[in-house]
């Protein structure tokens, strides 16, 4: 595995995607302050109910877009989000040609976001919408523009036994290692800027690591106690295995960027 930012296509959108609609919006209508952006594959039956908690989360309270991006599902997904759009003015919808996994997807929507704020969801129901508010207020606390991630941590986690002892092994391993601040840093909801996320590093299953390639850029990371909730609808796309020898890789690979980071303090700027 190569941890390059020239090791993924300049632009996932030209060679992966079959449709983008991201940048349709009103005519003089105010660019959003938030982007939502939602990786999924294979979630029809979550769309729906999910959209619409994040509508009633959020409009009214910030400018927002909803990105969804579809990785290359070969359910109702596509079809599902095109006629929410047609009701939902604030939704967009991505759709990768064939599956990329789910740190391509999350890229593909935050460079085609026209918000400076990204918040990721999961698109399986199980992150709360109603948590984006506390995390963006304690984002906003540390002062505009500011090089921070606020994490979701899912203190009270509504999954199987096994998986939240593999998660509990998993996060003392990473944390162990990589030193990231973060308890829990599988929990998908997260918000960061979106120049900070195109600066870091680009490799596949780098949406696990974020916390640690903002510190090793310089930023913080501050860690939100938010909801979490059960899969009601669907099934999940990820299992034990899949997830554990390429964890093992991933996490060498970013010790290896970590050693070789270096954050510069500007001293001055004429």
């Amino acid at each position: 595995m190569t941890f390059d930012k020239n090791s993924l296509p300049e632009d996932p959108t030209l060679s992966q995607v079959a449709t983008a609609a991201v940048t349709a919006s009103t005519p003089g209508a105010a660019a959003p302050v938030l982007s939502v952006v939602v990786p999924v594959k294979n979630e029809a039956e979550n769309i729906e109910p999910l959209v619409t908690e994040i509508v009633s989360a959020l409009r009214g309270t910030v400018a927002f877009e909803i990105i969804y991006v579809d990785d290359g599902s070969t359910d109702e997904t596509t079809s599902i989000v095109r006629q929410l759009r047609q009701s939902v003015e604030e939704l967009h919808l991505i759709c990768h040609e064939k599956s990329c996994g789910q740190s391509i997807a999350v890229l593909t929507g935050v460079k085609n976001a026209r918000g400076d704020l990204i918040v990721t969801l999961d698109g399986d129901g199980q992150n709360d919408p109603a948590d984006i508010p506390q995390l963006l207020e304690r984002y906003r606390a540390e002062g505009d523009n500011a090089r921070v991630l606020i994490a979701g941590w899912r203190a009270n986690r509504h999954d199987t036994a096994m998986k939240r002892i593999q998660s509990r092994i998993a996060n003392k391993v990473r944390g162990g290692l990589l030193k990231d601040e973060t308890p829990d840093t599988g929990c998908g909801i997260k918000l960061f800027r979106r120049d900070d996320f195109l600066a870091f590093p680009r490799f596949n299953h780098m949406h696990r690591f974020l916390p640690a390639l903002m510190l090793r850029d310089g930023g913080k990371v501050y860690s939100v106690a938010v909801n979490h909730r059960p899969r009601l609808r669907g099934t999940s796309n990820y299992s034990m295995m899949n997830r554990l020898w390429v964890g093992i890789v991933d996490i060498m690979g970013v010790m290896w960027l970590q050693a070789r980071a270096k954050a510069p303090v500007v001293k001055s700027k004429e």
